[in-house]
């Protein structure tokens, strides 16, 4: 008898002990999805915070594009219910967690806005965490403007589109004068040498740099793939004016930087090249500034401005409409507002030259600086 209640005890125990691993494990799978204390470093150039875990581990931890997350520091600044995409599908001054191609870790940011690290008044010591909120909150805006592009010469069909290189004749812009591409010094995309190429070939005789600053030019010229032999040339003869801006075109710091390198651009002869890294959005902010200063009407500059996507993307109203406007409305038209300064203002009838050069002035140029610039590409 006693053996017999020691046997059914010893099964008890056993039955007890799976429902406990069963609900053990239950409870495992119900944790929520998150990442903690992870390393924080500052990403100066368009102004955001590192969250050092590759793009890649984050995703096998179980968070997606779309998902809406929580995002917290360790001296307790935070972000709550945000965007978890891989591109800026948010609006000017939104705040999103992105992991964009090419990044080495996923990274806090505001599109188009204020420094977060600056915001949060973070340093290095600190942490992030990440908690799932929601799976697929904003799955809808991340499968409507997913978009991305190749780093391989053979999936375009010239080197011209392959590196975002074209010339810009906008409004009285003269022939020869005035060019945009991506990076001819920064080789991170693979399309630096071909852009070399093809500014050697315009005979271009001064760079405008928005994404650098001397310290980055120097290491990319250190290294073992550089093969831009005309930039380094235009950059020791001091014809590269470097302006390392951000993509906060909202703040004074972007203009006061913008108005000197025009102010520098003015002083030297061209042909001239504006470029950043990929060659479209500061890029195409500048260039839409000087569009317009120089007589471009609205469509003109939409045209230009959309022939990036274009190339990188094939993306035009013929083969897909519904994302030409979606970017034209969510990139462009905030850029068009920001250099009119009045929502009231109607900017596809609006004089367009006259509000440039008022926000030139506003930027910090004079007058006569500005009739310089324009006697330049208007020649």
């Amino acid at each position: 008898m006693k053996k017999r209640r020691n046997y059914l005890l010893v099964c008890i125990l056993f039955v007890v002990s799976l429902f406990a691993s069963s609900c053990s494990g239950k409870d495992k799978s119900l944790d929520p999805v998150r990442i903690k204390d992870y390393q924080i470093e500052h990403e100066t150039e368009f102004g955001g915070v590192y969250i050092q875990i590759s793009i890649d581990d984050f995703n096998t931890v179980g968070f997606a594009y779309g998902d809406s997350v929580d995002v917290e520091f360790s001296n307790g600044y935070s972000l709550k219910d945000i965007p978890y995409f891989n591109g800026y599908y948010v609006d000017p001054g939104e705040a999103l967690l992105i992991s964009y191609p090419g990044y080495k870790y996923v990274k806090v940011s505001l599109n188009y806005g204020e420094d977060v690290w600056k915001l949060g008044k973070l340093d290095d010591s600190m942490t992030a965490s990440v908690k799932l909120v929601e799976r697929g909150k904003y799955l809808d805006i991340q499968k409507a403007r997913d978009i991305h592009y190749y780093d391989d010469r053979e999936n375009y069909p010239s080197d011209e589109v392959f590196a975002n290189f074209r010339e810009v004749t906008a409004g009285n812009i003269s022939k020869g004068t005035f060019y945009r591409s991506a990076s001819p010094c920064d080789n991170q995309h693979n399309r630096a040498p071909y852009v070399d190429r093809l500014i050697e070939k315009a005979e271009v005789g001064c760079i405008l740099d928005l994404a650098d600053d001397v310290k980055k030019i120097e290491k990319y010229i250190s290294k073992d793939d550089f093969d831009s032999g005309y930039f380094l040339e235009l950059y020791s003869d001091g014809k590269v004016i470097p302006l390392a801006m951000s993509m906060n075109f909202y703040s004074d710091d972007f203009t006061s930087k913008l108005a000197d390198g025009l102010r520098r651009m003015a002083s030297l002869k061209g042909p001239y090249l504006v470029h950043c890294t990929e060659g479209k959005d500061r890029t195409g902010f500048v260039c839409m500034i000087l569009e317009a200063l120089c007589g471009a009407t609205y469509s003109e500059i939409v045209d230009d401005y959309m022939i990036t996507y274009d190339n990188y993307y094939e993306i035009n109203p013929e083969k897909d409409n519904e994302k030409y406007e979606l970017i034209r409305d969510k990139n462009l038209i905030p850029m068009i507002k920001t250099m009119v300064g009045d929502d009231k203002v109607d900017i596809t009838k609006a004089d367009l030259s006259i509000e440039a050069f008022e926000y030139l002035l506003d930027a910090g140029m004079t007058e006569q600086e500005i009739e310089m610039l324009i006697e330049h590409l208007c020649k």
